[in-house]
């Protein structure tokens, strides 16, 4: 083992990231998710996925189900992301709420998650049906964190949401001595159902309005558009223009919105909004061409096509530029000499100079799962993954290689096959 080389100058590099949010008002995984996950867009060459639900089915044989196996919506994006070279980086799941993020398994030595936290809010701030969940991490060098949250429902209940948004900002802050304070992080991704209405104008003109695709015409009665308006520290989260209908509240298998006797009134009621505290809170479609940290806007839509809920879902695609903070892996690590299923796996490694290994590091051996639908057949190719204990995360991942299924043989004069070494 001995210290790395010194680091080069690290260059900008853009890393495209997926935000999803979907009140699923306790149905399972319907059996296609393509345009959610935007997997036929062959211009998207996306990073990260971050995935936050609300209402998952939180009956009490589903939770205890899912404490022995994960969730199904958990394994439903395992199952059609793995193949793509993506990896769980971190979840947490609050009752209904669940917050996942995956990354191409590239990013990994650069990804660390520091925390994870959950705050109820719910029945009188103990019950967690109602709140947020966080993953905090840090990335490339940078402190991101990450909150999926469901707010009080109803008209009425406006002052209670915002009032559930400041405490649920109050107690994301971590009491780890190094880590600053949530409104000192670089960013802060906040979505999910916030519940927010639309005031004054009756169901017969709020339906007007969404079949004529007016939707500015509502936009001034936004709930939470006129909280941003008063609320400095909310004034602060950006969000892009709602361009699409609102998101709620559906007839369940249907694009019609609510035929029950009830009629709720339509409403965005799921959101994506962003903080940076690196770049002034200026036009986000203008690059900060020197900023070192910056977060534009590609897309902000809803996805009409998913019934299984009264909600639609929101993707919001960001491209976020940055210059690395940490551009070298802690951990540099590769195989030796040939590699044969027969032999035993000899691993050269080599530390940073800062890096604090632990006895309880260890080295795990994975198979690359290429989706080669549209590719010739491929042998094997396997991946070195260096994990730190101190650190809870991927410090180092080797460059693709092959194990060969076995040893060349040769025949002796006897007929005998022996191994060549």
């Amino acid at each position: 083992m001995e210290a790395m080389s010194p680091r080069t100058e690290p260059r900008c590099r853009t890393l495209s990231i997926h935000v999803v949010t979907w009140n699923v008002a306790s149905a399972a995984p319907p059996p296609d998710l393509s345009d959610l996950l935007q997997l036929n867009n062959l211009n998207l060459n996306l990073d990260i996925y971050v995935i936050g639900l609300q209402e998952l089915n939180c009956g009490i044989m589903s939770l205890l189900s899912d404490t022995a196996f994960e969730d199904p919506w958990s394994s439903y994006f395992m199952d059609v992301l793995s193949p793509l070279s993506f990896v769980k980086v971190s979840s947490v799941r609050m009752q209904g709420l669940l917050l996942l993020i995956f990354a191409k398994y590239q990013h990994l030595p650069f990804i660390q998650v520091l925390s994870t936290k959950s705050t109820p809010t719910g029945l009188f701030g103990y019950w967690g049906n109602k709140g947020g969940v966080n993953i905090f991490l840090k990335l490339y060098g940078y402190y991101v964190s990450i909150i999926n949250c469901h707010l009080p429902p109803h008209m009425a209940n406006n002052d209670q949401r915002l009032e559930h948004f400041d405490r649920i900002l109050e107690m994301q802050n971590f009491e780890a001595q190094d880590t600053p304070n949530i409104l000192d992080h670089d960013l802060i991704v906040w979505f999910g159902d916030m519940n927010f209405r639309i005031e004054d104008f009756g169901l017969h003109f709020v339906r007007e309005s969404i079949r004529n695709q007016r939707y500015s015409d509502l936009w001034e009665k936004d709930q939470l558009g006129i909280a941003k308006r008063h609320d400095p520290l909310l004034r602060e989260f950006q969000e892009g223009s709602l361009l699409f209908p609102p998101t709620y509240k559906f007839d369940k298998n249907s694009n019609n919105y609510d035929t029950s006797e009830k009629k709720r009134k339509p409403a965005w009621t799921d959101r994506v909004l962003w903080r940076l505290k690196r770049q002034s809170q200026t036009d986000f479609h203008t690059p900060a061409l020197s900023a070192p940290f910056a977060l534009f806007l590609r897309s902000y839509v809803s996805h009409m096509v998913y019934t299984i809920s009264d909600h639609k879902p929101v993707t919001c695609t960001f491209d976020l530029e940055l210059k690395p903070l940490v551009s070298a892996p802690l951990i540099t690590l590769l195989p030796e000499g040939p590699c044969t299923m027969e032999s035993d796996l000899l691993i050269s490694y080599c530390l940073a100079a800062d890096f604090l290994s632990s006895p309880w590091d260890w080295i795990g051996l994975y198979k690359v799962y290429i989706d080669i639908s549209d590719i010739p057949e491929t042998e094997d190719q396997f991946l070195l993954f260096y994990y730190s204990n101190n650190l809870q995360s991927v410090v180092g991942i080797s460059k693709p290689f092959k194990i060969q299924p076995f040893s060349f043989l040769e025949e002796d004069p006897l007929d005998e096959a022996q191994p060549q070494i």
